[in-house]
């Protein structure tokens, strides 16, 4: 059972409602929900430099996805919301089953596979290279890509 005040009744503390009615409400506006992975890290062959693409390098990847209708919200099932090993998965094989000269490619080529896949309403997509090849000292370089349907 789940309580709930009747803002219309000052002298109603609390009314309480079925927890199957909340499970049934497919119509209802629910709360947007963001999804996010972080830390991702792959082996890649991706860069500019035909060296850089041969010798492969290791990237990171952040992941959010924006979903405006999440029925995990009422449901509380795995199948009504975006399946965070899936997202890795695909991020791996959307990364791996070829290579880009540029982050920015590899990010929208990224993003495109997620919202096919998922049909979120947005989706960011960041890929860092923690050791850039670059002859000056640099934490890490890195593109994010943001698409919305």
């Amino acid at each position: 059972m789940t309580w709930e005040r009747d803002p219309h009744d000052p002298d109603d503390d609390f009314e309480d409602i079925d927890d199957a009615d909340i499970g049934d409400d497919r119509d209802h506006a629910g709360p947007s929900v963001t999804i996010e992975v972080s830390g991702l890290s792959l082996y890649t062959r991706h860069g500019v430099s035909k060296e850089e693409r041969e010798l492969g390098q290791r990237l990171v990847f952040d992941v959010v996805f924006e979903l405006y209708e999440c029925d995990a919200t009422v449901t509380d099932r795995v199948e009504d919301t975006v399946d965070y090993a899936e997202v890795c998965e695909q991020v791996a094989l959307a990364a791996q089953e070829r290579s880009y000269h540029t982050l920015e490619r590899l990010c929208a080529a990224v993003a495109d596979r997620l919202m096919d896949r998922f049909g979120a309403e947005s989706v960011r997509v960041k890929a860092a290279k923690p050791e850039p090849p670059i002859p000056l000292p640099v934490d890490e370089v890195s593109v994010e890509v943001w698409k919305e349907a």
